[in-house]
């Protein structure tokens, strides 16, 4: 089936059930079993009594009470989210302008693409589902008309790959009626706290430079680290993070930190009065555009014959082609929360479905979509509604090792304010693959 096809089949309400037997995946509750009858004649000598242990409150998981709830059901309502953009594609009729799909569609389609063959997956091992496809960009039946209509209430689990202001809008419907909504693509909190049902996948840049400072830490046995950021607030914010990443390490051996602010006008020399020859240099670079980083590379690019550098840059990075002759040998690195060298047996069936049904290769979003239902499908199917007590399962690993963990904004909070996936994978860009660096499975 081409894409054109699919997109026109997509006009129609998209409602996928899976009704296969199960196999074993839902567990029954064990049985409760009562001890004898209390004796009704009284002893001819009565024993001393024994002083009644108190026996300990049960703990509720996070602070969260509808976590401690056992919730299972025969079939699990699932909505999931994609920016289609179908009303724009389809504006005039159900036929492409040109017969060529739109760029700015591809991203959603594709995730949408790898989510429907997990979910296809899935069902040939028996679980139950009734998934509905929403498309989060529609102008009559965005997240927010869905949520005043009534057209959520029976979801028991939300997935999406969403950005502001439907993040917003899906969270606050998911923390009102306590079903876990995770954000599968979208690298921010969105502004988001005091909600717990709410997961985070694609893990915030928070967390992408705290793993930086501590792998440069660990990593390096004797180190010159610098901060290299230009006068702006959100690049110093970054600063900030790592600075607070920094004094909250407990590590023994670890470097202090210098912050190197610099501008288009700084020259090659300023740059070097920080550097030293007997040790490694270790560069963080704050600039998340390509001409930023760029800039500061082709700073430092000169100075790479007198001083060993190792520059460590952003998780837009990734995308990033530092071709050009003057970036020849200089050592760069790049953080995600995602690492997939595609050779494990999921990655080939993806990409062999892929080539049989849309005659193409899966891209980035299309296995993020797979994954991401692949994993909590699974997750909700086994625990029921209230997975989080035990969200970080090794047999539910897809591609990536995810390590939920709670996030508390405010000192002393007793409630996440939400959860998010605190693995960061250190990744060195080479000529034609990138290499994960740190140990992460």
């Amino acid at each position: 089936m081409n894409r054109t096809n699919l997109l026109s089949r997509l006009m129609v309400p998209m409602t996928l059930m899976l009704l296969l037997s199960a196999c074993g995946i839902f567990r029954q509750a064990p049985q409760k079993t009562d001890g004898p009858p209390p004796s009704l004649s009284k002893p001819e000598k009565e024993e001393p009594k024994k002083p009644v242990e108190e026996q300990p409150v049960a703990r509720v998981p996070f602070n969260v009470p509808a976590f401690s709830r056992d919730v299972k059901k025969d079939v699990y309502n699932i909505a999931l989210f994609a920016p289609l953009y179908l009303d724009s594609v389809f504006a005039t009729s159900l036929e492409i302008p040109g017969r060529t799909m739109p760029r700015y569609v591809l991203p959603g389609l594709e995730f949408y693409e790898g989510a429907q063959l997990a979910l296809d997956s899935l069902a040939r091992l028996g679980a139950k589902f009734n998934v509905q496809v929403y498309d989060s960009k529609a102008r009559q039946n965005d997240p927010a008309t869905l949520i005043r209509n009534g057209r959520l209430n029976n979801t028991d689990l939300i997935i999406g790959s969403v950005t502001a202001p439907e993040i917003k809008a899906l969270s606050d419907f998911a923390k009102q009626k306590e079903i876990n909504f995770v954000s599968a693509t979208y690298p921010n909190d969105g502004g988001i706290n005091g909600n717990p049902f709410f997961l985070i996948t694609n893990s915030t840049l928070r967390s992408h430079v705290e793993a930086v400072q501590d792998y440069v830490q660990k990593g390096f046995a004797n180190k010159n680290i610098l901060v290299l950021r230009r006068n702006t607030p959100f690049e110093a914010g970054i600063y900030g993070h790592i600075k607070s990443a920094f004094e909250k390490m407990d590590y023994d051996k670890k470097s202090r930190i210098r912050e190197v602010i610099w501008s288009d006008a700084t020259t090659e020399s300023q740059l070097s009065q920080y550097l030293l020859t007997d040790r490694p240099n270790v560069l963080i670079v704050t600039a998340l555009d390509e001409a930023g980083a760029k800039g500061i590379l082709r700073k430092l690019a000169t100075q790479r014959a007198t001083y060993p550098m190792h520059i460590f840059g952003m998780p837009t990075w990734d995308v990033m082609k530092f071709k050009e002759p003057e970036f020849e040998g200089i050592t760069l690195y790049y953080t995600s929360p995602y690492y997939n060298d595609k050779s494990d047996v999921y990655s080939k069936y993806l990409t062999d479905a892929f080539r049989h049904k849309y005659k193409s290769r899966p891209s980035d979003m299309a296995f993020k979509g797979f994954e991401a239902v692949w994993y909590f499908a699974n997750a909700i199917t086994q625990d029921g509604l209230y997975f989080n007590k035990d969200l970080n399962k090794p047999g539910n690993r897809v591609f990536t090792t995810f390590n939920y963990q709670p996030v508390y904004l405010q000192e002393n909070a007793e409630t996440p304010d939400y959860f998010e996936n605190k693995n960061i994978y250190i990744i060195q860009k080479g000529d034609s693959a990138d290499f994960k660096m740190n140990a992460i499975n």
